[in-house]
């Protein structure tokens, strides 16, 4: 009877195992060479605001909802320093969207462009600075 219990016990924590490891890498097999990124780029310096928590909670989710389907995943970095231990951020946060066609990622923006604009305000007083990218290279450590 032991034995059973071992062997189901064992079954277990190997789904267990795989499901994790499973669920780690569905993130970064969404990006695929070929697809699009769009970065929001917030310049830090003197005088600037930003809510992270409004950014996180309300205007990301706000602008990917317009997107709808065009939408393969959003990310969100906060600066949190430069290139050396001393340096400042150059950008208080980052925003991506990736996407798979940049024409109708332009037209979800256009036809949203005033609630979008209009929502700065709630959460910024910076001027974003947008990159249009395509993904040309992926590239993982295989050594792990």
């Amino acid at each position: 009877m032991a034995t059973k219990i071992d062997f189901f016990l064992l079954i277990f924590a190997l789904t267990g195992l795989i499901s994790c490891k499973t669920g780690q890498q569905k993130h970064s097999s969404t990006t695929e060479i070929g697809t699009f990124k769009v970065a929001i780029l917030y310049p830090n310096g003197e005088d600037k605001t930003f809510d992270m928590v409004y950014y996180e909670k309300k205007h990301m989710p706000m602008v990917a909802g317009f997107l709808g389907k065009n939408l393969k995943f959003y990310e969100i970095d906060k600066g949190i320093g430069g290139r050396t231990p001393n340096d400042k951020a150059p950008f208080v946060a980052i925003g991506y969207f990736y996407i798979n066609d940049v024409a109708e990622y332009n037209k979800a923006i256009a036809q949203n462009r005033d609630t979008i604009i209009n929502d700065f305000k709630n959460y910024t007083n910076i001027q974003p600075v947008v990159q249009v990218s395509e993904i040309r290279q992926l590239g993982y450590d295989n050594t792990k």
